[in-house]
Parts: structure tokens; C-alpha cells; sequence
């Protein structure tokens, strides 16, 4: 069900795939319409794919739902329709990022010597300036520089590249794993900045859909998915058009699959006495910014140790991924009994006060054999570590980490470059 029409202005853009129109209510906002349309090769071949449109849109809209819970900045606001989505107006930098996991395609034209398969780690990322009329020549970071764009007055300098090639590695890196939980290798893509005209932010814009990247199930070529198999047509008939089709389809099916956590986890916090609720809440809050449900519990080994050993049993007989956390001041006995007596990842996080900190931080650490606990003072870095460990088996809570790593590097790169700004 989605909501009524909405006024569209005038049409601000019209590619190969979808028109860009103004919205009437919304300053600020447009709205992506698809086209029922497949191309390859700057549209030498092109044909009408019934019901393209609907599902181009479809695996949009739940690709760039997943960045964007995870935390990564987009022009996506929202699904409109069947074929078309909301989204901020920007002005586009006319590059193709292009990123890559295995070497195939171009790159081995290019690279002659390069077997198909080679395996890039790092990932390989490449740029090529938007530009039918010479088929889109690769560029060099130097050439992009110099070429001195100004989408939206903001200067495309070093502080933006950096950004566009930081953030084109954490995308596909959040879009592989996502993938990977469906036994799906994510080979290659390309996606597309712009800058907000709102905001003056370089975000990923444009769309990410079957056509912006290869995509093998369980890594095999002759499996592919992608766009690749409309473009090796020796010839277009309606029965290959129907197989595309079909794939097209799958994938947009997957992809919703794609916003489902695999396995969901959570963290228990215990606690000593609802002395140390406040600290406890913080670790609480953490953990919601992840996505991760975490439950609080008031128990101390030390005055009832039946009763912390009862609540451990009760987490582990259901099977759910969880992590325990510690919360006790003074001498830390939860700790050390939780982790002697479970299998599970057990965090100290002490309340340290001013007054006996020193003393009582060494019951966090120092440790009889055969006890495995970490200790992590923070409580927001407390749940982060939580957060990895249950990320390394749910590639949602994953997601949102690499996300806020890169968001931590960006906001590191914008300071430095006001303050040159200033100082300068």
C-alpha cells in the first residue's frame, strides 16, 4: 500500500534506466522513476524488459535500506511506489566508482596477464568519468582532481575523493557480507556519488540495483545473476529475455532477504546491586545502537552464587548467541564465576570510583587459570566489543560497525580540512 501521488514538478533528468523529477511539497526531495529498459554498452543494445522497472526499484529500495540502517549517508528517503523511490536532490559527480573483490571482466582486458579469479585484498577500486561519447574513460585520482568539479559549490579536493574511495570499500565491503549470508559472492560494482543541495554532503546517490554489480551464487561463474547474462546474449530472443527476466527476479526476491539478521544475539548484564543501574543503562543504550537486544539482571556471586549460576542457565538453554557483561564494583567476583562456569563471552566492565579504583580494578584482571574474561572499562566500548562478537555471526550488527568506523574516519577528514580552512 503506498500512499497517493504525489505533485511532481518539472523532469529534472532522464538517463538509460529512470527519470528524476522535482517534488511540488517536498523542497529538496525528487523522485526516481525507473523504466522498464535494459542496456548494455553505452546502449548500444537496448531492449523493453517488462516489468523491469518494479523490480529494479524493488531491489533498490531494500539496498539502500540496508546502508542506510547500517549507518551509511544516501540520497534515499523512501519506496514511493512499485516503480519509483523518494529521494534527497542532489547534484551528481560524474564518476563511476567501481569496486572490486575478483578480477574478471574489463579489468582482465585491461590487465592482460591477470587470470580471472584473482582474488584483490585490499579491494581494487577504480574510477571512470561519466562520458558516452568516448565510453566512459577510466581516470586517474590525479585526473579527477584537477578536472576541478563543483557540484552543488562544493570543490571535489582531496578531503572528497578520499571520502568517495573510503566509502565506495565500506559499501561493498557491508553489500558482500550482507550477500555472503545468502551463499552469494559479490564479485564486482560500480555506484555513484552526489552532493546534497541541502546539506553540501558527498553521499551515495543514483541507484544500486542487478545492474550495478556481478553477482556469482556460491561463487560460481556459470551461476551468475547479474546484468552479465543479457550482456553475453549472442542474440535477443523473447525465451533469453524471459531467463534474464527470471533473474533479475531472484535477485530481487534475495535481496529482501538481505534486511534479515541471520542469527540474532543478545547481551545480558549483570549487575551487583541497582547501585550501578546508571552505568548499567549506558551499556543498555550501546547495545540498542547496534540493533543488539541486551537485558539487565541484578545478581551477586558473592552473597548468592546459586542464583547468578541459575540465571546463566537460564540464557544458555535457548540456544541464542549471547554475551554476558559484569557490572560490579569493589571486588569483582561476577566476572571470574560467570566465566569459570560458561562457555559464553564474559566482559568485565567495573564501575570504577575515584576513591578505591585503583585497588579494585586489579579483581577485573587479575585471574585464576583457566578464566577467559576481558575487561573493558567504558561501558559504550563495553557493548562495541559485545557488538563484534555477536557481528562475526550477524552481518547486520556488522554492518553497522564498519558503518560507524568509516562515519568516525569521515568526521575526522571534514575537521582537519576546516580547520586548514581556518588556519589558513
Amino acid at each position: 500500500p503506498f500512499p497517493a501521488d504525489l505533485k511532481l514538478g518539472k523532469k529534472l533528468n532522464e538517463g538509460k534506466t529512470k527519470q528524476i523529477f522535482e517534488l511540488l511539497d517536498e523542497p529538496g526531495h525528487v523522485l526516481v522513476q525507473s523504466k522498464d529498459q535494459i542496456t548494455a554498452g553505452n546502449a548500444v543494445r537496448k531492449d523493453q524488459m517488462e516489468g523491469k522497472a518494479a523490480i529494479a526499484n524493488k531491489t533498490t529500495s531494500c539496498v539502500f535500506r540496508l546502508l542506510q540502517d547500517a549507518g551509511i549517508k544516501t540520497a534515499f528517503v523512501r519506496q514511493h511506489s512499485e516503480t519509483a523511490f523518494v529521494a534527497s536532490q542532489c547534484e551528481m559527480i560524474p564518476i563511476e566508482w567501481v569496486c572490486r573483490r575478483i578480477a574478471t571482466g574489463s579489468f582482465l582486458k585491461r590487465n592482460p596477464g591477470v587470470k580471472e579469479g584473482y582474488r584483490f585484498s585490499p579491494l581494487k577500486t577504480e574510477m571512470f568519468f561519466k562520458d558516452d561519447a568516448n565510453n566512459d574513460p577510466q581516470w586517474s585520482e590525479e585526473q579527477l582532481l584537477v578536472a576541478g568539479l563543483e557540484p552543488a559549490d562544493l570543490t571535489i579536493g582531496r578531503c572528497e575523493v578520499d571520502i568517495m574511495n573510503k566509502s565506495t570499500v565500506a559499501i561493498f565491503e557491508i553489500l558482500e557480507k550482507a550477500w555472503a549470508t545468502q551463499n552469494c559472492t559479490l564479485v564486482d560494482m560500480k555506484i555513484e556519488f552526489g552532493v546534497n543541495v541541502s546539506t553540501k554532503e558527498v553521499v551515495l546517490a543514483d541507484v544500486i540495483d542487478n545492474d550495478s554489480w556481478r553477482l556469482w551464487p556460491a561463487g560460481d561463474r556459470s551461476q551468475q545473476k547479474d546484468k552479465q547474462v543479457y550482456r553475453d546474449l549472442k542474440e535477443v530472443t523473447p525465451e533469453a529475455m524471459q531467463m534474464v527476466k527470471r533473474n533479475f527476479e531472484w535477485v530481487s526476491e534475495q535481496v529482501k532477504l538481505l534486511l534479515e539478521p541471520q542469527t540474532v544475539g543478545r547481551v545480558v548484564v549483570l549487575m551487583g546491586s541497582t547501585s550501578d543501574m546508571a552505568h548499567c543503562e549506558r551499556i543498555r543504550k550501546a547495545c540498542s545502537s547496534y540493533g543488539i537486544p541486551c537485558n539487565l539482571r541484578v545478581t551477586s556471586a558473592h552473597k548468592g552464587p546459586d542464583e547468578t549460576l541459575r540465571i546463566k542457565a537460564e540464557y544458555e538453554g535457548d540456544g541464542m548467541p549471547t554475551v554476558f557483561v559484569a557490572v560490579a564494583g569493589r571486588s569483582n567476583g561476577l566476572g571470574p564465576v560467570m566465566s569459570g562456569n560458561t562457555a559464553y563471552p564474559v566482559i568485565n566492565c567495573p564501575p570504577v570510583t575515584p576513591d578505591w579504583g585503583a585497588q579494585d580494578i586489579w579483581s577485573s584482571l587479575r585471574m585464576p587459570s583457566g578464566l577467559g574474561c576481558s575487561t573493558v572499562l567504558s561501558p559504550d566500548a563495553a557493548a562495541q566489543h559485545a557488538a563484534q562478537i555477536l557481528g562475526l555471526t550477524n552481518h547486520l550488527v556488522w554492518a553497522k560497525l564498519r558503518a560507524s568506523m568509516l562515519n568516525t574516519w569521515i568526521s575526522l577528514k571534514q575537521a582537519d580540512k576546516k580547520l586548514q580552512h581556518c588556519s589558513l
